[in-house]
């Protein structure tokens, strides 16, 4: 990692399909396909029943702010303050990721208020779903 820089994912071939959704704007999530499970993040069986027949689909994008807490230290490739949070998206699953395009204060960011999904390029093959709120 350059100095300066956030943490890169790695990819590896479980999360391929979340990657490849990112870069083409989409958060894609994965279904079982014989419990009815969505579960986050990818793994190639259902954390539910352990099944292995399982699907990839488009998410809605859509979210609420579970919890967060806001980071006051300074973080490479972060600028503090910064809200590292958990959304509960509108399908089920939970989600670490960081909000953006809001003030990073406790007055702003309000639990169960509605998120949306918004991207933010790192590199030609990592995207990173970062989180904003909800403009309607």
């Amino acid at each position: 990692m350059p100095d300066g820089q956030r943490p890169r994912p790695q990819p590896t071939p479980e999360t391929k399909h979340f990657w490849e959704g990112t870069r083409a704007g989409e958060l894609r999530l994965q279904r079982c396909d014989s419990c009815a499970k969505t579960y986050f993040p990818p793994r190639p069986f259902c954390p539910g029943c352990a099944s292995r027949a399982v699907s990839v689909f488009r998410a809605s994008g859509k979210a609420r702010l579970y919890s967060y807490v806001i980071h006051h230290r300074p973080v490479p490739g972060f600028t503090p303050p910064y809200a590292i949070a958990v959304v509960e998206l509108d399908e089920g699953p939970r989600m670490m990721t960081n909000i953006v395009e809001c003030p990073q204060t406790p007055e702003a960011l309000q639990l169960d208020m509605a998120l949306e999904v918004a991207f933010e390029k790192i590199d030609d093959e990592i995207t990173l779903p970062l989180f904003r709120p909800a403009k309607g």
